[in-house]
């Protein structure tokens, strides 16, 4: 039986990070690998994560079940940040669960919609490759539409036009903040536009929201969720704290419900917690409970929001650098500089990113994705005299 199966392709980041790995020469750079990075190239445990690891071995007193639905002091004292300290939960139509990382959250948001009815999903390509395995995997029809424009910019028209010849049965599937691969984020007058055509669409809001903090701020980040979910009568939110809580091995993940009325909430969760009782029985504890004691600890709260101030202002830096560099070859690299988050997309072929790597020892995604965290002070100028060389 199992003879059957035939070989899958490696994953190409995988393989890239083995490339990496076995590459002897000393002054080779990686920016491949979706991970913030300090100037000195390291990629530490936060301080208030420490901290608060270091209350739970002194205060945690059982590791017993928790449930499918998680630690709920973590997914409740995360609401805040999300959907505004104001009225966390929206008068009551906003509930939570945790999952394992924001993979996790995608995973259970789409296989909730297609319980719910949902047969078609429109996104914006390029996007993070795992969006569409999952709605491979479940299976769900995915109607593509062009994310950005070729001057760097989001290309709202696309998915205004998405949103307007959606039907009954469909969702479409839009990044929060930060956009993986690209970085290019729609402005808060898009945001305007996109929620006004969602309030009177059919489509179905799944919003992924991965890197909250990383692009502006915790608040300005939240902008576009927010407005979308005052504007439209139900949506489904996929929340990671793998990245701003620096938590990428421990798979810290929320899933969250915007239902039209507080008194549906039970039934879509019984649904919700059914699906993840199949998936993974329930979530792991131990980065959700870390977090959860940062949220309720004003001390720690601070510490945090201080290390992921210092994480946006090390990367604003290095997109400052890169778009002062003007083009490099054939590549404009100011279009960066209005980019957030850890990732933008270069316009590179194939055989230049090969070269990159042959000759220069650059690491970086085949679809021209870099990671901006593994840019230095010490290698920043060879990455840009590297890509004028391989370009021009």
């Amino acid at each position: 039986m199992l003879d059957r199966l035939q070989a899958q392709s490696p994953d190409a980041l995988l393989a890239l990070i083995k490339l990496h790995a076995a590459d002897p020469r000393p002054d080779k750079v990686d920016l491949g690998v979706g991970v913030y990075r300090t100037g000195q190239g390291d990629t530490p445990v936060f301080a208030a994560i420490k901290a608060a690891e270091r209350k739970l071995v002194d205060e945690q007193d059982s590791k017993a079940y928790l449930g499918p639905e998680g630690d709920m002091g973590f997914v409740e004292a995360l609401m805040p940040y999300i959907f505004g300290a104001e009225d966390p939960s929206m008068g009551g139509r906003v509930q939570g669960m945790q999952t394992p990382g924001g993979t996790g959250a995608v995973r259970l948001a789409v296989a909730l919609a297609r319980a719910a009815g949902i047969r078609r999903v429109f996104m914006g390509t390029p996007s993070w490759p795992n969006h569409a395995q999952i709605l491979a995997d479940l299976p769900l029809d995915m109607v593509a539409f062009d994310h950005d424009n070729d001057d760097g910019t989001a290309n709202v028209d696309a998915v205004l036009a998405a949103i307007a010849n959606a039907e009954e049965g469909d969702a479409i599937l839009l990044h929060g903040c930060c956009h993986n691969p690209t970085g290019i984020d729609y402005t808060p007058e898009q945001w305007d536009a996109i929620a006004a055509a969602l309030a009177t669409s059919k489509a179905l809001p799944i919003i992924d929201v991965a890197y909250q903090g990383l692009g502006h701020g915790m608040e300005e980040d939240a902008y576009g969720l927010r407005k979308v979910l005052a504007s439209v009568p139900e949506a489904l939110i996929a929340y990671s704290c793998d990245k701003n809580f620096g938590l990428y091995r421990d798979r810290v993940g929320a899933f969250y419900v915007m239902a039209k009325e507080p008194g549906q909430l039970d039934a879509i969760m019984s649904n919700a917690a059914s699906l993840a009782r199949a998936n993974w029985s329930m979530p792991p504890d131990h980065g959700g409970a870390a977090v959860r004691l940062i949220l309720t600890d004003p001390a720690l709260t601070a510490m945090w929001l201080d290390e992921l101030d210092t994480m946006r202002a090390r990367m604003r830096q290095v997109r400052d650098r890169l778009a002062a560099a003007g083009t490099a070859g054939a590549v404009d690299m100011t279009p960066l500089g209005i980019q957030n988050g850890l990732f933008s997309m270069l316009p590179l072929s194939k055989d230049q990113i090969a070269s990159l790597r042959s000759e220069h020892a650059i690491y970086m995604a085949g679809s021209g994705r870099i990671n901006v965290a593994g840019l230095t002070s010490g290698n920043i100028d060879k990455f840009i005299d590297a890509v004028a060389a391989v370009s021009a």
